[in-house]
């Protein structure tokens, strides 16, 4: 026991510090195995210049701060000489004249301290509060640059600790620490020079604590400074864990794992509990540190500036002003150390919030892109290849053609690459090779954004935002009219269903659009749809997981929606794509059959075998 209590004394990395939990910073596998990588060293420097290039933002505010922080400085140094200077007057024998003017000198003084240090409180408030603002927005605002796979990575409560701990932490110790920072350093240096004027002798004297004071401080900020990353890195790992428990709560009671995902959490917990307690521990050594420092300063100044002042070498209020200044001198280096240990925590945080904005976006638009006005709809895969990872293939060689109009269905197995053909298509990724053409033109020529505005998706899982239900038709496109929501709606077959819920379509949706059924979602997500009025439809089974009356209100929908447009479906169900013009079977990323639903039922090959739920060795067995 004694032993795991001194081993953080005996490294400036303990243990427990050097390793995280695989998952939290670096991949979705925090509720997985539990190994443990370690944690790299940060570039803390950089780190100070990217926050130093916000607060630079607002660089006049940010000097009239300075400004207010260098007279309240001087003023904290004024009012101890002029109480030294008032008793040795008075020791001298001064009359009452002159001791109403120094009262009224040093009631000015203390109140300039007091307005200065309220001025400079109030600025260095809104200086912080538009500085976190404008890194919280640049963060929010590379998310949505960044590409689809860099959220496959991650878990969503990690990426939430970044845009709330972190910056939070960066905000406290902008409003709370940087002035008292600034102010610690002025005083050092004012307080060193009144000191030197005063009394060479006694000002060596009171250094003679400062080498104590330094090396304490940086025997002990060492060890804290990992373990407050830690401490970020372990709750960032815990949010991510709670989201993903909470989202997949049904799961989890479903196959009764509550205890497992108990144990998780506790585990997590512990290991912020750990990190946390170490920091704090050995950080709370500094003010005790400094204390004690603090007092032996004091009792070296006065017991040898007594001397010196019985020897005649110096006067009493000289002592009195060395004593104050020594205690002065003492106090910016204990906050400096008291500080340091919150900037340690901001740098921490900072380093996790610029990491995300460091993250590469999506690849830019080629310069030559354009946006297009009006797509038809005719759509070209020649020799397509593409690979998630360099050591194989996911989709090799994909030729095929769609007319406008065409409805094309997508079947294959679990992985034989359907989804992956429509993240091609609307450029979330690019081809390893070959060519995708829409009317004509390479889609690499026309900008996503312009690329995607003439798409619409309707998955298995629609998501809905938190708002009215108007709020997620209009989704679809934002300066749709009242009237246009509601048609949209009717032609979803949604609106009877509205009209009958409290609010009709001002009644609000929690979150994921809670207080509605599966169903429901679906319709509101295809009137959504055929609100945006998209030239190009992508569904992922639509109506999987719906009772019978529901699926037949969307497949109307759904056949409202399709008419006039391309359409491509992921069928997971082979009788809901009959009618396709053209069905692509696809297995193992290869496309390995293409033709209408009677067609490949009379070639009697791999889609016969899916569609009359044959196996494989089944079908070897027949041929």
């Amino acid at each position: 026991m004694f032993r795991t209590f001194i081993e953080p004394f005996r490294h400036p990395y303990p243990k427990f510090d050097q390793t995280v939990q695989a998952g939290g910073t670096e991949g979705a596998g925090a509720a997985g195995t539990g190994r443990r990588r370690k944690a790299k060293p940060k570039n803390w420097s950089a780190a100070l210049g990217r926050i130093w290039l916000y607060l630079a933002k607002r660089r006049l505010k940010l000097m009239l701060v300075l400004l207010m922080v260098v007279f309240s400085s001087a003023l904290s140094l004024l009012g101890p000489y002029l109480i030294g200077r008032a008793i040795d007057r008075y020791l001298e024998g001064g009359n009452d004249g002159q001791w109403v003017q120094f009262l009224l000198g040093l009631g000015l003084v203390y109140l300039l301290y007091s307005l200065t240090s309220w001025l400079q409180n109030i600025w260095m408030i809104e200086i912080a509060q538009e500085t976190v603002f404008r890194m919280r927005y640049d963060l929010f605002s590379h998310l949505h640059r960044l590409p689809i796979p860099f959220f496959g990575k991650r878990q969503q409560g990690e990426i939430m600790s970044r845009l709330t701990n972190d910056v939070d932490n960066v905000s406290s110790t902008l409003n709370s620490s940087a002035i008292q920072l600034f102010s610690s350093v002025l005083i050092l240096a004012g307080t060193l020079s009144v000191m030197l004027f005063l009394s060479p002798l006694l000002t060596l004297l009171t250094f003679i604590v400062v080498p104590l004071m330094l090396l304490g401080m940086r025997w002990i900020t060492r060890r804290t400074g990992p373990l407050y990353k830690e401490r970020q890195r372990n709750l960032g790992e815990l949010n991510g864990y709670i989201e993903e428990t909470l989202s997949g709560q049904r799961i989890v009671k479903a196959f009764s794992q509550e205890e497992k995902v108990i144990r998780g959490f506790r585990e997590r917990n512990e290991a912020i509990r750990d990190s946390g307690f170490w920091a704090q521990t050995i950080s709370g050594f500094i003010p005790k540190l400094m204390n004690g420092l603090n007092n032996l300063s004091f009792a070296i100044v006065a017991g040898i500036g007594g001397i010196l002042a019985i020897r005649g070498s110096i006067t009493v209020g000289v002592i009195i002003v060395f004593v104050e200044y020594a205690r002065q001198f003492t106090r910016p280096l204990n906050d400096l150390a008291n500080q340091w240990n919150t900037l340690l925590s901001a740098i921490a945080g900072a380093e996790r919030v610029f990491e995300v904005i460091d993250e590469e976006a999506e690849s830019k638009d080629e310069s030559a892109a354009q946006p297009v006005a009006e797509v038809k709809g005719a759509v070209s895969f020649a020799n397509v290849d593409f690979a998630y990872e360099e050591d194989g293939d996911t989709l090799s060689d994909i030729t095929f053609d769609v007319k406008p109009g065409e409805m094309i269905a997508l079947v294959g197995p679990t992985g034989a690459g359907k989804t992956t053909l429509i993240q091609l298509l609307s450029r979330f990724y690019d081809p390893t090779s070959g060519v995708i053409t829409l009317d004509g033109r390479d889609i690499r020529s026309i900008k996503r954004e312009s690329l995607r505005s003439h798409m619409a998706f309707v998955l298995q899982d629609s998501f809905l935002f938190q708002g009215t239900i108007r709020e997620n038709i209009r989704f679809g496109r934002l300066d749709a009219t009242d009237e246009e929501v509601e048609e949209a709606a009717r032609l979803a077959n949604a609106h009877g269903f509205i009209t009958r819920l409290p609010g009709g379509y001002d009644k609000m949706l929690d979150v994921g659009g809670g207080g509605i059924s599966q169903g429901q979602k679906q319709l509101l997500a295809i009137a959504r749809a055929i609100l945006s009025n998209p030239a190009l439809l992508v569904l992922d089974e639509a109506t999987s997981s719906i009772d019978t009356v529901t699926e037949l209100k969307i497949q109307e929908g759904l056949q409202r929606l399709m008419q006039g447009r391309t359409s491509f479906v992921i069928a997971h169900r082979l009788n809901t794509i009959r009618q396709a013009d053209s069905i692509l079977v696809l297995k193992e990323g290869r496309l390995i059959e293409q033709g209408s639903h009677e067609v490949l039922l009379a070639k009697g090959g791999f889609y016969s075998s899916l569609y009359y739920g044959r196996t494989d060795a089944e079908e070897q067995d027949q041929q």
